[in-house]
C-alpha cells in the first residue's frame, strides 16, 4: 500500500467548503439520533406491545429493510439533480419516519415507520458524504469522511442522554415526537448552501449518462418499479420473521434483484460493485451486533439501570467519534486502506474484554467499550472513501448509496443473528464476541487485499474510479499535478 504525500492544511480551506460540512454534519448528527432510537428503548417497546425479545429485535431490522432503495433512489436523485436537493429530502424523510413511530399503535406500524426512516437515512449517507467530500480537496477526503461520520455518534450520544432524562419521566415515545427537530434544518440547508462543487464541475448540465437516466429510462422505468415492489416484500417477509418455509428462496430472490441492479447500475463495473456489497455487509455484521444489541445486554444481563445504561452508551459513542475523527487524520496521512485495516486490528485487542467483564466492574466496562467502538466502529468513518473511489463522480453518490445500503442489511441481520447464536450457547455476549471478533478479521483481509479493487482492475475495467486506475498511472497523475 503506498503511502500518500501530505494533505493540505485546514487554514486554506475557503469558508463555503467549511459551510458545507458544518450542515452535512448536523444533517448526520441528527440522523444517527434518530435512528438508533429504537435500540434504547427496544425492552419498553417489547413490554408495551407484548412482543417476544426475537420480535423486538425485527424492529431493529425494519429500517435496513428499505435502506437500499432509499440509497438507489435518493442516490439517483443526488446524481442527476445535485447533492444539496437529496441531502435536504433525506433529512425529511427520516424525521417524518422518527415522529411517526411516537404514534404507533402496535408491531406492524412502527415496523412500517421504522421502515421510512430506514429511506431517509439511508439517502443522507450518501448524499451528505459525497457532498462533503466532492466540496473538499482530493487530498483531505479521508478526513472530510471521518469527520463527517463523526457526528453519526455523538447524535446517538445525545440519544442516550435523552434516554435517560425523558424515558424514566415521561414515556419511550417521547423520543420519537423529537424527530421533528430535524425538518428545522432543511431550512437553513436550502437557503444557505452552494452545490457541490465536484458534481458541478463534472455532471451539472449535461447530457452524459448518470445513474437516473439508467434506472429511469422509458425502458427501464416499469420493470425497474416491479422489481423494488418485488424485493421490498421479500425483504419484509424475511426480516419481520414471516417468511414461512421459503426463506432461502426469497433470500436467492434478493440476491438475484439485487445482482440486477447492480448491473444496470455500474455496468461493467458490476463485479467491482457486488465486491463492495459483500464487504460492507461483513462489516455491518461485525459492528451491528454490538450497536444494536449492546443495550438489551447491558440491561438483561448484566442488570444495569437505565442511567448506567445511557452512560455506558455516552462512552461508546464518544470513542465512536473520537475513532471516526482519528480514521481520517489517519487515512490521510497513511492511506484509506492501511488505515482501516490497522484500526480493524487493534480493535481485536478489547471485543473479547470488553464482553467478558462481569456487572460491577462498571468504570472499566466504560473505558473497554469507548476503546473498542474507537478502533473498530469508528474506523468505519473511512468508508464513504473507500467506496465513493470505487465508482466514478457521474455515478458516485447512487453507487456509494445503493452498495453500502445493500451491504448494510448485514446490520439488518446482525440483531437476529446475535439473538440466535444467544439463544443457542445462552450468552449475549458471547455471541456478540463471536461476531465481533470473526467478521472483523473477514473485512480486514478483503480491504486489506484490496480485493474489490484487484477484482476490477483484473477485469480491465476502466470506469475513471480512483480505486481502479493501475499504480503505476496513479503514479504518474500524481507526478503530473506537481
Amino acid at each position: 500500500m503506498a503511502v500518500p504525500p501530505p494533505a493540505p492544511s485546514f487554514r486554506r480551506l475557503p469558508r463555503e467548503q467549511y459551510k458545507a460540512f458544518f450542515a452535512a454534519w448536523l444533517g448526520y448528527l441528527l440522523d444517527g439520533f434518530d435512528f438508533i432510537l429504537i435500540t434504547l428503548v427496544l425492552t419498553e417497546v417489547q413490554a408495551d406491545f407484548g412482543l417476544s425479545k426475537a420480535q423486538a429485535a425485527t424492529l431493529v431490522s425494519a429500517a435496513f429493510v428499505s435502506r437500499w432503495l432509499g440509497g438507489l433512489v435518493l442516490g439517483a436523485i443526488g446524481d442527476h439533480f445535485g447533492r444539496k436537493p437529496a441531502m435536504i429530502l433525506s433529512i425529511l424523510t427520516f424525521s417524518a419516519g422518527s415522529a411517526l413511530c411516537g404514534f404507533s399503535w402496535g408491531y406492524w406500524s412502527l415496523f412500517a415507520f421504522r421502515v421510512l426512516v430506514g429511506l431517509g437515512m439511508a439517502g443522507e449517507y450518501g448524499s451528505s458524504a459525497t457532498y462533503v467530500m466532492e466540496s473538499w480537496p482530493p487530498k483531505m477526503r479521508n478526513r472530510a469522511a471521518g469527520f463527517l461520520l463523526s457526528a453519526y455518534p455523538i447524535g446517538t450520544v445525545l440519544a442516550a442522554l435523552a434516554y435517560g432524562v425523558i424515558v424514566p419521566n415521561l414515556s419511550w415515545r417521547w423520543l420519537f415526537y423529537l424527530g421533528l427537530i430535524p425538518i428545522a434544518l432543511t431550512l437553513y440547508l436550502r437557503r444557505s448552501l452552494p452545490e457541490a462543487r465536484e458534481w458541478q464541475e463534472e455532471v451539472a448540465g449535461r447530457t452524459g449518462v448518470t445513474t437516473s437516466s439508467i434506472l429511469f429510462s422509458p425502458k427501464r422505468r416499469l420493470p425497474n418499479a416491479v422489481l423494488a415492489v418485488v424485493l421490498s416484500v421479500a425483504l419484509v417477509l424475511l426480516f419481520s420473521e414471516h417468511s414461512g418455509g421459503y426463506g432461502p428462496w426469497l433470500t436467492a430472490l434478493v440476491v438475484l434483484g439485487f445482482a440486477a441492479l447492480a448491473v444496470q447500475l455500474a455496468g461493467r463495473s458490476w463485479p467491482v460493485m457486488l465486491a463492495i456489497m459483500a464487504t460492507v455487509f461483513a462489516a455491518f455484521l461485525y459492528s451491528w451486533p454490538i450497536q444494536s444489541l449492546l443495550p438489551t445486554y447491558l440491561k438483561s444481563d448484566l442488570g444495569y439501570t437505565a442511567s448506567q445504561v445511557s452512560t455506558a452508551l455516552t462512552w461508546a459513542g464518544l470513542g465512536y467519534a473520537a475513532g471516526s475523527c482519528l480514521a481520517g487524520v489517519l487515512g490521510d496521512k497513511l492511506g484509506t486502506r492501511r488505515a482501516y485495516v490497522l484500526g480493524l486490528v487493534v480493535s481485536l485487542l478489547f471485543v473479547l474484554p470488553a464482553f467478558a467483564l462481569p456487572a460491577g466492574n462498571v468504570v472499566l466496562l466504560w473505558v473497554l467499550l469507548f476503546a473498542m467502538q474507537a478502533t473498530s466502529s469508528g474506523i468505519s468513518g473511512l468508508l464513504p472513501k473507500y467506496i465513493g473511489d470505487h465508482f466514478p463522480t457521474r455515478l458516485r453518490a447512487a453507487g456509494l448509496g445503493f452498495s453500502y445500503n445493500v451491504g448494510a442489511l448485514g446490520g439488518a441481520v446482525a440483531p437476529l443473528a446475535g439473538t440466535a447464536i444467544a439463544s443457542g450457547i445462552g450468552s449475549l455476549g458471547t455471541a456478540l464476541t463471536v461476531l465481533a471478533g470473526g467478521l472483523t478479521l473477514v473485512v480486514a483481509l478483503v480491504v486489506g487485499l484490496d480485493l474489490p479493487a484487484r477484482l476490477g482492475r483484473a477485469l480491465r475495467i476502466d470506469s475513471g474510479a480512483p480505486a481502479l486506475v493501475t499504480p503505476e498511472r496513479t503514479v504518474r497523475i500524481e507526478h503530473s499535478e506537481h
